[in-house]
């Protein structure tokens, strides 16, 4: 069975689509820091409450995002510069 699909609900899939494969090092960078700063306040955390990153889930799952997001974007930005790099290189 064949979908039929608007042609402007196609466009928003292929923006998605296209979204998504530019920026998949930074969606996984960031889906690891929020899980990772969950993993951090469920087994670390601050068991007095006056810590305020680590006393509630959503403040340390949301810094651990924000982490995760920052490491990526500098990832992607050194592959990108180390590959403009080496394509001038060999120029």
């Amino acid at each position: 069975m064949l979908l039929y699909l608007p042609g402007w609900l196609y466009n928003i899939g292929m923006k998605i689509k296209e979204f998504v494969s530019a920026n998949l090092l930074v969606i996984l960078f960031t889906v690891a820091g929020l899980l990772g700063g969950f993993l951090y306040w469920k087994y670390i955390g601050c068991l007095s409450g006056t810590c305020r990153i680590k006393s509630v889930w959503y403040m340390s799952t949301l810094y651990g995002g924000i982490l995760g997001y920052l490491g990526g974007d500098i990832v992607k930005s050194l592959i990108r510069w180390f590959s403009k790099r080496r394509e001038s290189k060999g120029a």
